[in-house]
């Protein structure tokens, strides 16, 4: 086929799409900002359609040998249990399959590794495009033609600003900020993720080192990848909350590869322009809440590789079924947000407890 295609972003999109170019006969470039596969955040799902393609990819049984089976307890100040999600990720939902994201990551990068040319600490600066190629120029000053650019770049996609547009234009919030912290020492107990209600506000830990933190706002004025500004944030928001959020909050304050965002998702009427398409949550975040995050990027990844391979050369054709065929899908999903948020921080005391004996 010979035809040339760069991703942006080495994140479970980006990846699973190279991964499927590759094997289609294309000459894949995957650019990435980070040193190598883009790592970090919390447990992830891998559900649904994502199980199938999983399985098609030939990654599944190293998927399972990594599977987390936890009990998720809602506790109060004092460490009680008030209710229990036992064996979240496999009992819940029985095609499910909880793990970690970089365990994830690293398995789908190593299937997707023959013959992909990988950009390690380098970024996209500008692309222009005509109608028989994009012309990218990197921030090392290295400027290459490519017959197709996919951005697997994440819901603050620099490629959707290059060519769609601000991110206002397709950020949609919604009332909510988050903080993912990869600690080396637990402050969790094995098997167990623990979560602290209090009104709009929840604190968690879990087995797998991971510290979280959500709570409901208005929109806060910051600047994006400002650690100060996210670190007073959190301060303001969770002193004197009781539980183990003082413990979360110096981990939190003290480290330096803290992750923080607003709950938001991306919609956008066409995902593609031109030779550019978008891929994962820089097309569709659907928002953490819905748990289908990463079964989405792995699914819409496949479908557009698929329509690829299926049209005959006809790029056109294939972005257009690609819209077409998973826009119903994704905006199903990114439906059921608010309840995936009520469920998680409930904005009263009443709400709590009911949560809590709807879960007994």
């Amino acid at each position: 086929m010979n035809k040339t295609v760069l991703i942006s972003g080495a994140g479970i999109a980006g990846l699973t799409l190279a991964y499927w170019l590759n094997r289609y006969g294309y000459k894949v470039t995957v650019i990435e900002t980070a040193a190598g596969p883009r790592k970090g955040g919390a447990a992830i799902d891998v559900r649904g359609e994502a199980v199938g393609i999983a399985d098609r990819m030939g990654i599944l049984d190293k998927i399972k040998v990594k599977k987390i089976t936890t009990s998720v307890e809602f506790v109060d100040a004092d460490n009680k249990c008030l209710a229990t999600l036992k064996n979240f990720g496999e009992d819940n939902l029985k095609q499910d399959i909880e793990l970690n994201r970089d365990d994830l990551v690293a398995i789908i990068y190593e299937a997707a590794n023959t013959d992909i040319e990988y950009l390690f600490n380098n970024r996209i600066k500008t692309i222009h495009q005509d109608n028989d190629k994009v012309l990218v120029t990197f921030e090392n000053g290295e400027k290459l033609n490519f017959d197709f650019v996919f951005g697997a770049d994440g819901v603050h996609s620099s490629v959707r600003k290059l060519v769609f547009g601000d991110e206002t234009l397709y950020n949609h919030f919604f009332g909510a900020y988050f903080a993912i912290l990869k600690v080396e020492e637990t402050l969790g107990k094995l098997n167990r993720g623990k979560l602290f209600n209090l009104p709009n506000k929840l604190a968690a830990t879990s087995d797998n080192g991971n510290s979280f933190v959500l709570f409901r706002s208005p929109k806060l004025n910051y600047a994006y990848r400002d650690d100060a500004a996210y670190k007073n944030i959190l301060m303001e928001n969770f002193a004197g909350c009781g539980w183990k959020t003082a413990d979360i909050l110096k981990a939190m304050t003290n480290s330096e590869n803290l992750y923080f965002d607003e709950v938001c998702q991306i919609k956008m009427s066409s995902w593609t322009k031109g030779r550019i398409a978008l891929i994962g949550d820089a097309a569709h975040c659907s928002g953490f809440p819905t748990g289908m995050g990463t079964s989405l990027a792995m699914q819409g990844a496949t479908i557009l590789a698929n329509e690829l391979m299926t049209a005959n050369g006809d790029y056109n054709s294939a972005f257009s079924k690609y819209n077409s065929a998973f826009h119903p899908f994704v905006e199903a999903i990114q439906g059921t947000i608010i309840n995936g948020l009520d469920f998680l921080v409930p904005k009263t005391e009443e709400a709590i407890k009911v949560r809590n004996a709807m879960l007994n």
